[in-house]
């Protein structure tokens, strides 16, 4: 298994409010974008981050669904503790996606926009559902996915990390094939650029490392209004 990552601030933000952790070691990918006035937002999704990776044991997981689900858990109570301390951080939250790769089975577990891909055999498909207001016109048949990108209300969340003392993590269990290729995102990428063309920029680049400057600078072009953030692992 290879894997690599990249972000950028993009052309618009004034501060990078995503946060990432790559870990092959242990299997274990995530991708996180705060939201929160002054810098409340890079200190929640750097929050959920720094608490998923510490409670993932680094020996091994032995039921992996859930210990990705209790992390996030976890993740959440750190966050909204956090927000309740100290002023500056009141109402901050973050969107989470983490992967989590054992013996040949997939686990995601997610809440917010960010996404998780999967690429086999040339066809892309999304793992997650968006966690928003526009994703539920969606799947309702109200919008279409293009028309989504350009909707006044894309970044209004339904459910994020840290917001209430609870949350409701979707889980997802996905068989792994040689040679796939798992992408995790956040909506820096996926809510300007289309699945189909994310997954050409992988088929055609050839190494992880070229994929991901090839995706940040696509997302530029279209304008690259939000932080991007792109995680890419190549199950071999």
């Amino acid at each position: 298994m290879q894997a690599a990552a990249l972000t950028d601030i993009g052309l618009v933000r004034r501060r990078n409010e995503d946060h990432y952790l790559v870990d092959l070691a242990r299997g274990l990918f995530v991708v996180a974008d705060g939201m929160g006035g002054h810098q409340a937002g890079d200190v929640a999704s750097r929050l959920a981050v720094e608490t998923i990776a510490a409670w993932i044991p680094p020996a091994g997981v032995d039921n992996p669904p859930l210990m990705l689900a209790e992390a996030v858990s976890r993740a959440n109570e750190a966050v909204y503790r956090q927000s309740r301390c100290r002023p500056d951080n009141q109402g901050m939250g973050t969107t989470v996606t983490a992967a989590l790769v054992k013996d040949g089975i997939l686990y995601v577990a997610h809440v917010g926009d960010s996404r998780a891909y999967l690429l086999r055999q040339g066809a892309m498909e999304a793992i997650t559902l968006d966690h928003s207001f526009v994703g539920e016109l969606v799947r309702r048949g109200g919008i279409t996915e293009a028309e989504a990108m350009d909707h006044p209300q894309r970044n209004m969340l339904t459910r994020a990390l840290g917001i209430g003392p609870l949350v409701d993590a979707d889980m997802a269990e996905v068989p792994l094939a040689r040679g796939d290729f798992i992408l995790l995102c956040t909506d820096g990428l996926s809510g300007v650029v289309e699945k189909e063309e994310i997954g050409m920029v992988v088929r055609e680049a050839g190494n992880l490392q070229l994929a991901l400057e090839n995706l940040i600078s696509l997302a530029l072009a279209h304008g690259g209004s939000d932080n991007i953030t792109v995680v890419l692992v190549h199950y071999d």
